[in-house]
């Protein structure tokens, strides 16, 4: 359900689980850990880029993921994350449809991010008795700014990729369908350029937030699982009514 190709020095990375919204499951954490740990430092890679098969980015984690007790330590999700966050090469995400929960909040690490006016995101966490990740309680702000990161993550509702791109959270709005091409059209530009430059670049911008961010994950681990644990929680995630749909989250 995670698919690769590798050429030229681009490494594409295709979530493709389209039934389920391309929701993320434990496996496709793993998956996504193991690839951004191999390429995200590789020598031969100058870019990653990553998108959703059949029109959609991802829908987020699977909800039924949330009925289990939650391990002390990071998740499978909290692993991929920290790795995206590491990788010493530019990471362009191609994102159109939804983009959920972690499919949210995993953009904040991406360097490029390309969308549609009409793609649609959320950071339900609240919603489902949760609390945020992702690195979210540091990041987004510096991103999108204080009024509007407390708007998204305390309300949890949707919004659009206009609203995305007013904020600051995408780079750039695209036509429908097109977005892949785009990315493919940086990655192209940016393998063209001195490597050794693109990555001291982007480690420089970086070197600054990195502990910050670091220390928001370990935060956001405890207080996540703190939540997860209560019933209060698991009564707003049987609530939904939608397990089996992740395109509720």
């Amino acid at each position: 359900m995670i698919e690769k190709s590798f050429h030229d020095g681009i490494l594409e990375i295709c979530i493709n689980r389209p039934d389920k919204k391309n929701a993320l499951s434990h496996d496709m954490y793993h998956e996504l850990e193991t690839l951004f740990q191999q390429y995200g430092s590789q020598a031969s890679c100058s870019s990653i880029i990553l998108y959703g098969a059949g029109g959609c980015f991802t829908a987020g984690a699977d909800l039924k993921d949330f009925q289990t007790k939650r391990e002390p330590g990071d998740s499978p999700g909290v692993k991929f994350l920290r790795a995206l966050s590491r990788s010493s090469v530019p990471v362009i995400a191609a994102v159109e449809g939804v983009a959920v929960g972690i499919g949210a909040t995993l953009l904040q690490h991406c360097d490029f991010v390309y969308t549609t006016a009409d793609t649609r995101f959320r950071l339900p966490f609240v919603a489902l008795g949760l609390s945020p990740e992702g690195g979210s309680t540091y990041l987004l702000e510096h991103i999108v700014g204080r009024r509007k990161a407390r708007d998204w993550l305390i309300t949890g509702r949707f919004f659009d990729g206009k609203e995305a791109h007013e904020a600051g959270l995408v780079t750039e709005i695209v036509a429908s369908n097109s977005t892949l091409d785009k990315a493919r059209e940086t990655a192209k530009l940016i393998s063209k350029l001195p490597q050794s430059s693109v990555r001291t670049t982007k480690q420089m911008l970086e070197e600054w937030s990195q502990p910050h961010v670091h220390t928001a994950f370990d935060n956001e681990v405890r207080m996540f699982a703190m939540q997860l644990a209560s019933a209060e929680t698991q009564g707003s995630i049987l609530a939904t009514g939608k397990i089996s749909s992740p395109k509720s989250t």
